[in-house]
């Protein structure tokens, strides 16, 4: 019988195979490095916003609250963002003829709330309730950054499933004490060393500390806080 392929056509055969095994490496690499990088999560992603507030002259320089602007985020699923009666509050007395503060006054003025593009935008399937993570002692650190040294905020974490599973699989490595949740600069001292140790739990560092916190905050550890439903409902 003659021979119908040249002996070439093995050598072409196998580099053909090994050549598709590794595009398909080489293709799985790069779109997981796409899912990690900034690209696919907006992780430091700066969103262009109507008025460019900064939080670092606010919360830093003039020591505002974040439960002055973010008022309904002890006991709200949402956070809340602040309505023009609030920013009013002030700019009604100072830089009120500032060009940059002409949206806010024109919300003001024509009674039409200012649309502020979400930073922190999680999917619909993700039930995030902020209350119950401010009320457990999780700080707004934790997730949002530094904002006192946000000239203009952006996106901190990665928001990806792997990120909040990080901290609900070990809770004790962020907990603080529950009055300390909106300080930006918290730090064991001895006064929470002091206020948290008992016949149970040593309070010398943050593990310590997190782990007297789930005993008193009542945080399960049986793994309830990983089960699918927690998050998607």
């Amino acid at each position: 019988m003659p021979q119908i392929f040249h002996p070439s056509a093995n050598a072409i055969a196998k580099a053909s195979v090994f050549g598709c095994l590794a595009g398909a490496l080489i293709f799985a690499g790069v779109a997981t490095a796409l899912d990690f990088s900034s690209y696919g999560t907006d992780q430091g992603t700066v969103r262009d916003q109507p008025v460019p507030f900064s939080h670092e002259h606010h919360v830093h320089d003039l020591g505002i609250d974040c439960r002055y602007c973010h008022t309904s985020v002890t006991d709200s699923t949402f956070a809340g963002l602040p309505a023009t009666k609030t920013c009013m509050t002030c700019h009604s007395r100072i830089w009120t003829d500032a060009a940059l503060l002409e949206p806010v006054r024109k919300s003001w003025s024509d009674e039409i709330p200012i649309k502020w593009t979400r930073v922190h935008n999680l999917p619909d399937f993700v039930y995030f309730p902020h209350d119950i993570h401010v009320n457990k002692g999780i700080g707004c650190v934790t997730c949002h950054g530094q904002v006192d040294q946000m000239p203009l905020m952006f996106q901190n974490a990665s928001l990806q499933m792997r990120w909040c599973l990080d901290c609900h699989r070990s809770p004790q490595e962020f907990l603080r004490p529950r009055d300390q949740v909106f300080n930006m600069d918290f730090q064991i001292d001895e006064h929470v060393k002091e206020e948290f140790s008992d016949a149970q739990h040593k309070v010398t560092d943050q593990d310590s500390l997190g782990r007297a916190l789930i005993d008193l905050y009542h945080i399960p550890t049986d793994g309830r806080i990983t089960n699918c439903y927690t998050c998607h409902r």
